[in-house]
This record gives C-alpha cells, structure tokens and sequence, in this order.
C-alpha cells in the first residue's frame, strides 16, 4: 500500500510503526510542518503553515477551531499539490487530529482509507478542567471553552474511517457515538531499552555520580508545571528531605509550558521553588532541565522511587517507560494512571492532591526499597504483559493499519 503520514511535529507517535510499514514493503511517506527539524525515519514532505492567528474578539469561542481549521486548508492545498502534479494517491492516510491536519483529506483523496490518531477529547465537565480548584475555579466560562475545543476533533473522527487511541480511558474521553470508531492500541514501550541496568549511572551537575542502590527520587515531565502535579510534588518534599538526610532528588523538564494556562509572571518551576523556598536542600535537589533520551533512560535505571502525577489527562510515556526500566512508581489516583497501576501490586497510588500523602509514601519508598523490589518487578512485567513494543503493541498496530487497506 502507500501510506502518508499526517502529524505536524512527525514521527510523533509513528515513530516506530512508520519505519516498521516501509521493513514490510509499503510504500510510506509522511507530511509535516516546514518548522520540524526532528529527524524522520522515512521519506517527507514539509507544507509551510503561516496563516496570522484570529482575532479573538472576532471568533470568541470558534478561535481555536479557526487555527485548525486554518491547518487543515494549507495541508489540503498541500495535499491538492501532490495529487495534481505528482499523481500521489495514498491507499491510507494516518494522522494525528489534535492540530486539525486531517480535516479535509477526504475531500481530496475521497477513495483513501483515512485512519485517525484520537489522543484526547476535550470535555467541560469531568477531566482536567476543573479538577484543580488551586488554579480552576469550574466558572462556566472555562466549562464552555473547553467543551470548544473539542469541535476539531469530532469533525476529524466523524469524517475518519477509524480511530485509534493508546488507553482507554483516552478512547472514554470521546462520545459514544465516536467510540464506537476508536480501536485501543498504545504506541508501546521498547523494553530491550528501557530495562533495569546494575551497571548504569547519572551524572548530576555537580559532578557527584548516582547510581542503582543509591537512595534517588526522580520526577520527570516536559515542562514542570500543574497538569502534572510539579506544585504537589515540590510541597511534598521538604518533609522527604528532613527525613531522609541521605536523598538525592532530580527533577527533569523545561520552564515552558505544555497543557493549561501559563502563570501570571514567570514560569511555574519558579513560581512553586519560591514557595517552598528555604523547605528545600538545594544541593540534594537538582533540576536538571530537559535531558536527552539516554540520560532520561539512566535516571529511571538508578531511580528507587519515581513520583509521578497528572491531572486526568493523557498519559505520559515517561511513566511507562519508569515501570519497565524497575522503579517504583508512586502514582496519582487519577483515571489514566489507575488504568496501569494497581496500589500495592505494582506500585503506589496516592490522592493527586494528599501532600502529606505523598510525602509518606515517598519517605516509605526511599527508606524500605527491599520491601518494595515485588511491586518494582511486578511493574516491569506489567509493561512487558501489555505495552511491549515488539511482542504486543507493535504488531497490533501494524495489524490496525493493513486491515484497514482500501476495498
């Protein structure tokens, strides 16, 4: 078959199917934004996106459909392009609908098979909005924004012919009329990598070297900022500290900001160190910023306790990816992560918002780790079981794909 590839920061999420359709002889091509510089594993195209952004006072709650919309008329030109003077007409299209680049693929390649990566539904009501009343309050205003944000999306999947999304509680955040579209397959973890490691090692800043056995406590997000639970965490730790004199701390991810609004003034990582202020041993606390995939790798191989928490959201790789390197996860009690931890079995949950909680929990992790080793092995089996990239995911997806060839 010849399978395009739609996602404007590609791979993406078809890092290891595209390249794993071309070993299987399809003819792949993908279709991204001229800004991404990130290096592809098959052949692509780049469309230039430059549409100004709309006035708010002109679109109010249509602004975000508008800057989607507005994507999916330059990739449908783009597209247009390499029907009229090229001749490419794909057997499959499979894109991501979170920027709005699928919107009018149907229109230019009516006899393609359009499959659909559906990765989130926005709601105004039950999710992430809402749930943090720190930053949230639940106006209605915030409830009918939200709830906006989500026309793209139904307009993606009702003009797909399937869906896929990676957890199922993920595919839950769509309508029913729509999930009954969506398939469930996650991207998968490679566990050949992401593997316990006695001989592995972090550098730290300061030149000192952390290593398994070592008593580390790791977080780890793209940008530390609420979504993922960096407020709760920091207020957490001055306790931790106190009680385990012996604790390094490493924290990684920018001062950007990836989901929700941004701060005031300032960046979140800032906002909350301040805060907390002299309740933190800076030298046992390192904030390492964003680091580059093995390094992240080392961290989890050294890890005794990973904290990770997020508002009910997408869930993140990087806790998979913990569990199957050997740490043990304490986790938020929050639908996406209640789907893969299992409290007590392998690893731990605690309320999002119980800071004294995660404060015990976290202590009981650093200072018992042979207590724990059960729920760190039984969280790597969990991921080999159900999320092995080569044995499971994969596979699945590959099978996803090529049933879906056109009639």
């Amino acid at each position: 078959m010849k399978i395009l590839f739609l996602h404007q920061n590609f791979p993406g999420q078809f890092l290891h199917l595209a390249p794993e359709l071309a070993r299987r002889g399809h003819e792949c091509l993908a279709l991204t934004d001229a800004t991404n510089g990130r290096e592809a594993p098959i052949p692509v195209l780049r469309y230039r996106h430059a549409t100004p952004a709309p006035d708010p006072q002109a679109t109010r709650l249509g602004r975000n459909f508008t800057q989607m919309s507005d994507r999916g008329v330059t990739v449908a030109r783009a597209a247009l392009q390499l029907r009229d003077q090229k001749g490419y007409r794909p057997d499959v299209i499979f894109g991501h609908s979170g920027w709005g680049e699928t919107l009018f693929l149907k229109e230019v390649w009516p006899e393609a098979t359009l499959l659909i990566y559906a990765e989130f539904y926005y709601r105004g009501i039950g999710q992430d909005v809402g749930f943090d009343p720190e930053f949230d309050r639940h106006a209605f205003d915030a409830v009918m924004i939200a709830q906006g944000r989500a026309a793209h999306l139904g307009q993606a999947l009702l003009h797909a012919d399937a869906g896929l999304s990676p957890t199922h509680w993920q595919a839950s955040t769509y309508p029913a009329a729509l999930r009954r579209q969506i398939e469930v397959i996650h991207d998968g973890v490679d566990t050949l990598s992401m593997a316990p490691d006695p001989g592995a090692s972090f550098a730290l800043p300061d030149g000192r070297v952390l290593r398994p056995g070592d008593e580390v406590l790791t977080f780890v997000n793209r940008n530390l900022e609420p979504y993922r639970g960096y407020h709760i965490f920091l207020r957490a730790l001055p306790e931790v500290l106190s009680a385990r004199p012996q604790a390094q701390v490493v924290l990684v991810g920018g001062e950007g900001v990836s989901y929700g609004p941004a701060p005031a003034t300032g960046s979140w990582k800032q906002r909350f160190l301040d805060e907390v202020g002299g309740g933190l041993d800076l030298s046992r606390v390192h904030l390492v910023g964003r680091v580059p995939y093995d390094r992240f790798r080392a961290l989890m191989q050294v890890s005794r306790a990973h904290a990770y928490l997020t508002y009910p959201f997408v869930l993140s790789w990087s806790m998979l990816e913990a569990m199957s390197a050997g740490a043990l996860v304490i986790g938020s009690r929050t639908a996406p992560v209640e789907e893969v931890i299992e409290d007590g079995r392998n690893g731990l949950l605690v309320d999002f918002f119980d800071v004294p909680g995660w404060s015990r929990a976290m202590i009981l992790a650093l200072a018992e780790p042979e207590r724990f080793r059960p729920l760190r092995e039984a969280a790597r089996d969990t991921i080999l079981g159900r999320y092995d990239q080569r044995t499971v995911c994969l596979p699945r997806l590959v099978a996803f794909v090529e049933r879906h060839r056109p009639v």
